[in-house]
């Protein structure tokens, strides 16, 4: 079988696309499946809308020896890929990591509710119903849509999306070379606390600086590490500088072994979304046997058993994380028990059983 794979993203980009089409690249081949990549960031130089047009005759070009199209994502590369094999007459899969509409309607159009009172709701603006309107019609058209969590199955459908057309395939964390921290990182004080991730509004930085006055009450020394690139970087740095009056520190994106080196030094990683389908992030942190706290939302709960490999919190309870971070930090023995449970519960999140079961969805309908 030739699978060609359309990515919106690949290494040395960050997220987990780049990360989930390095792994297909590298397990599909020796499970009988023969891989092509196109990326999107071949053809992001040009202006909007020509990029697509140019993305489209290139997956059209590349399309003629494959057998099968996988996008992976519903929409910048999903809708030309589904117009390309619906050309060529080919199978055609998506992979869907969240909702891009209302993404999109969060960063740029005003949208202000939670994913799960989005997909209920029937008036949005008119540029966010079209992005909704090419999400589903992508989806309908893939022989099976893919997504990492139970939690995505029924976001997607509350597309109008039969859930027997949807394949729940969990992502896993691929070893890579060691990384290094960055420089400005050695030499800062302990406890040091990690977040990772897109600076938007949904992965909740302001409340977790804001969490981290209250921390640094106990333990004045406490230092929050924040990786990661986004449109709020600016904001969140002005901000972290306002309350944050030693022991804050943005990043900025990093390469992701440096990621890797900055969550295995840290001593508590925290993920403080309002949001998340499931956090390649989290699955990084648990492997590496760090304590955990995250938010008690999305597809989390799947990965964090409260307690036991992790401690979830009340989305949007600025208290209730401050409160956990400290009792972390006061209680050694639960500390290594987290880290213990958190390296072995992330075990079940390996590339040999995410490749097996891409491999067996993909074939079983080609």
């Amino acid at each position: 079988m030739r699978l060609l794979i359309a990515t919106p993203l690949y290494p040395p980009d960050p997220g987990g696309p780049a990360t989930y089409a390095k792994i297909l690249e590298q397990e599909l081949p020796g499970r009988g499946i023969q891989v092509a990549l196109l990326k999107f960031s071949d053809v992001r130089r040009y202006p909007k809308i020509v990029r697509h047009i140019a993305y489209f005759i290139l997956l059209v070009r590349a399309g003629k020896d494959s057998d099968a199209i996988l996008a992976l994502d519903p929409v910048s590369t999903g809708f030309p890929a589904m117009l390309a094999a619906r050309l060529l007459k080919k199978p055609f899969f998506v992979k869907v990591v969240g909702d891009y509409a209302w993404e999109q309607g969060t960063q740029r159009f005003g949208i202000r509710v939670s994913l799960d009172e989005f997909v209920r709701t029937k008036h949005v603006p008119f540029s966010v119903e079209i992005f909704r309107m090419i999400q589903t019609y992508v989806a309908q058209s893939a022989r099976t849509v893919i997504v990492p969590s139970e939690y995505l199955r029924g976001i997607v459908s509350r597309w109008g999306i039969d859930t027997e057309c949807v394949t729940v395939i969990y992502n896993a964390m691929q070893e890579e070379e060691e990384g290094v921290l960055p420089p400005s990182v050695e030499g800062l004080t302990r406890p040091r606390i990690v977040s990772v991730g897109r600076l938007v509004p949904w992965k909740g930085m302001p409340g977790l600086i804001d969490a981290m006055t209250t921390v640094q009450e106990e333990f004045p020394d406490a230092v929050l590490l924040i990786a990661g690139d986004g449109p709020d970087l600016d904001a969140l740095e002005r901000f972290s500088h306002a309350r944050l009056k030693k022991g804050g520190l943005l990043l900025g994106p990093l390469p992701h072994p440096d990621t890797l080196a900055l969550i295995r030094d840290a001593d508590i990683f925290v993920l403080n979304s309002t949001y998340e389908g499931l956090s390649h992030l989290l699955i990084e942190a648990l492997a590496l046997g760090k304590p955990v706290i995250a938010t008690n939302v999305g597809g989390n709960p799947e990965l964090i058993e409260d307690g036991k490999n992790g401690l979830l919190v009340p989305v949007g309870d600025r208290t209730a994380l401050a409160e956990a971070i400290v009792h972390v930090l006061k209680n050694q023995s639960h500390r290594d028990l987290l880290a213990n449970t958190a390296k072995e519960s992330a075990k079940r999140f390996s590339t040999a059983a995410m490749a097996d079961a891409t491999a067996a969805t993909l074939t079983r309908y080609v």
